[in-house]
């Protein structure tokens, strides 16, 4: 069964609203991209599909495509909608939680070095 005209009508229009009228986010996010709520609990400020998609994210870090899926919005206004919530501080990409930093590599030739040496017959 195919939607209505209404339903098409109602679907853009929604689409328009949680866009703001925009194709594309100013700060462009891929599909790919994993992103994961800023903090749990409740965000009543925010209007009923930014909540969900903010909510979808609290349980892990998710593709930007899931989110769209969980919460049935075209991508293409998924992808809006996330790079705004990323920008107001409700989402953050997963990979911001990556360590500040790593060992060097020397440090990690000498673990490497030290595995080879290990005796493994025993």
């Amino acid at each position: 069964m195919t939607p209505g005209p209404h339903r098409r009508e109602s679907e853009l229009v929604r689409s328009y609203v949680l866009t703001r009228g925009r194709a594309r986010a100013e700060q462009p996010v891929e599909p790919a991209a994993l992103v994961r709520a800023a903090a749990t609990g409740g965000v009543p400020e925010l209007d009923p599909d930014r909540r969900r998609i903010v909510q979808v994210a609290q349980g892990g870090a998710l593709a930007v495509a899931e989110i769209a899926a969980h919460t049935e919005l075209p991508l293409t206004v998924a992808l809006v909608v996330v790079s705004d919530l990323i920008d107001e501080g409700y989402l953050t990409p997963a990979s911001a939680n990556r360590p500040a930093s790593v060992p060097s590599t020397d440090l990690l030739q000498e673990v490497l070095d030290g595995l080879r040496r290990l005796d493994t017959s025993a």
